[in-house]
């Protein structure tokens, strides 16, 4: 099963919401660690300059010493006021609390242990769990005037306003980051909605389907496409154009050149300056002769660019000549018509010599001929378009001073499918038109065509006394082009192969120089009407 694509809206603010996500969660991760560690550092310096102050206090060092200890108990009291702090105890060299923000909690051993290295004489700071909670404590010897240790200094601060500090610093980053994420949300639907309608409203997905759709079909198509830029840079060029380009000696590798330097002599410049289009005209490149047409692309009334579209002349000229029998049916009213105004001029020439007697012979003969002829063929031939076919060849033979002969061995009824007939009289047009070529040149010009039809099978026999076929050109005779009577030929064989394959139609040839060709043809042929 086939992933579902995303939306270009809807990609557009996953990936939003992740970079906010992302940036605000790493901004989150090092805002609190830098904050815990300014906060634990200006919370353990405050508490050293408090424990300090208190430990050089005359006040102290008189009530350790015992002059009015009371006074101890007051003046740290103001001082953790003062200084906003968890506790200022004082305490003498056993560890007794002179001092305590609890009273009752004074004369009491101080809890927690971590006062042992000031009463050695050393200045320490610590985290610890006390009586009124964890905290960070500062600890200051005190000494008196001949510098003497008569006791110590305990300030603390709670760690509780570390917390509610990081505490507040989550809550304006998750705001932050919720402020970010909705505006995140809304210049990606603005964005997305921008970006689609620059795109007429399709998804990416859709525009490189399109895309790759489009492109197929142009390097598909039988005609030369060019695209020139409103600069003339050549902006496209599909494999037909690069094959009659190539044809003509140019580079294969045009894009991006100035069309003018690579067809100094194209018109497309003319097209975008006049936005006018130029149909139906014909150009040359490099002796190559080609049917071109030049349309302006505009875009909002404005020319961009021009397209061109081609196709070998050549080629053209073949198809028109080759493509449907055209051809032949014009070659068989033209001998035809030949041979009717010849017999005309010959019963005119009679007629004006009074010479009645011969020409009654010569009318006759004529008649008699003809009925022979008429008789023979569409006595057997049912379809009027494949008879009357069959009858122009006998004139166009006769013209070329060929002998052929048609012997009609079964009734041929007229096909099912009338795109048949068309098939086969490019077969027979083909088939005849070269027999009678090939014996034009030899002693004997006869050419016999027998007709045959059973069980839904058409077949055809031409034989001819022409000047045969090498084994060289029977092995290339159906090859597109390929012919022995020089260029712009080779198209008629190819044409009775395409049209055999149509009508699942197999041909067989027997030639061999000197002694004349052999061809016999065998196609489906389904009957169409039931003669009575």
């Amino acid at each position: 099963m086939k992933k579902k694509q995303l939306k270009l809206s809807t990609i557009i603010i996953l990936f939003v919401c992740i970079v906010v996500l992302v940036s605000l969660l790493i901004t989150d991760l090092l805002i609190s660690r830098t904050i815990n560690d300014n906060i634990e550092s200006n919370i353990e310096e405050k508490a050293k300059i408090v424990s300090r102050t208190v430990a050089h206090s005359t006040i102290v060092k008189s009530g350790l010493e015992g002059e009015s200890a009371d006074r101890i108990q007051e003046y740290t009291q103001d001082i953790q006021k003062s200084a906003e702090v968890l506790f200022v105890v004082v305490m003498d060299m056993e560890g007794i609390r002179q001092s305590h923000p609890d009273p009752d909690r004074i004369g009491k051993h101080f809890v927690g242990g971590d006062e042992k290295g000031v009463l050695l004489g050393k200045e320490t700071l610590s985290i610890s769990e006390g009586t009124l909670g964890k905290s960070v404590r500062a600890f200051s010897p005190v000494f008196n005037d001949e510098n003497k240790q008569i006791g110590a200094v305990a300030v603390g601060i709670s760690l509780g306003s570390v917390e509610e500090a990081l505490s507040m610093s989550h809550r304006n980053i998750l705001v932050g980051s919720m402020i970010g994420i909705i505006v995140g949300i809304i210049g990606a639907i603005i964005i997305a909605r921008y970006i689609k309608k620059i795109l007429f409203g399709l998804e990416p997905i859709t525009i490189a389907k399109i895309l790759e759709e489009r492109n197929t079909m142009l390097q598909s198509v039988h005609e030369g496409v060019v695209a020139v830029n409103k600069d003339t840079s050549i902006s496209l060029v599909n494999k037909s154009a690069l094959k009659i380009f190539n044809k003509a000696g140019l580079s294969s590798n045009p894009i991006g050149m100035p069309i003018k330097e690579y067809m100094p002599h194209t018109r497309l410049e003319r097209v975008i300056a006049t936005g006018k289009p130029e149909l139906d005209e014909e150009q040359t490149i490099n002796g190559v002769s080609i049917l071109v047409n030049r349309v302006p692309l505009i875009v909002n009334d404005e020319v961009v660019g021009a397209i061109s579209t081609f196709r070998d002349k050549t080629e053209v000229n073949q198809l028109a000549e080759q493509l449907t029998g055209v051809k032949s049916y014009a070659e068989a009213l033209r001998a035809q018509s030949h041979e009717f105004m010849n017999k005309m001029h010959v019963i005119l020439g009679l007629v004006k010599m009074k010479d009645y007697n011969h020409l009654n012979r010569y009318v006759k003969e004529l008649v008699s001929l003809r009925v022979d002829e008429v008789s023979t063929v569409t006595s057997k031939v049912k379809d009027p378009a494949l008879a009357g076919f069959i009858m122009g060849k006998l004139s166009y033979a006769r013209e070329k001073n060929v002998a052929l002969t048609i012997e009609c061995h079964d009734f041929i009824p007229e096909p099912k499918d009338p795109t048949v007939t068309h098939e086969l009289i490019t077969v027979i047009g083909n088939l005849l038109d070269n027999s009678v070529e090939t014996t034009t040149n030899s002693d004997e010009k006869e050419v016999l065509m027998e007709l045959f039809y059973e069980d839904e099978q058409f077949e055809m026999v031409v034989t001819d006394t022409g000047e045969g076929m090498a084994d060289e050109m029977l092995e290339n005779i159906f090859t597109k082009g390929y012919s022995s009577k020089g260029e712009g030929r080779g198209y008629g064989l190819f044409l009775v192969k395409e049209s055999l394959r149509k009508l699942n139609g197999t041909l067989h040839l027997e030639s061999k120089v000197g002694s004349g060709s052999t061809m016999i043809v065998q196609a489906s042929y389904k009957e169409g009407k039931k003669s009575d």
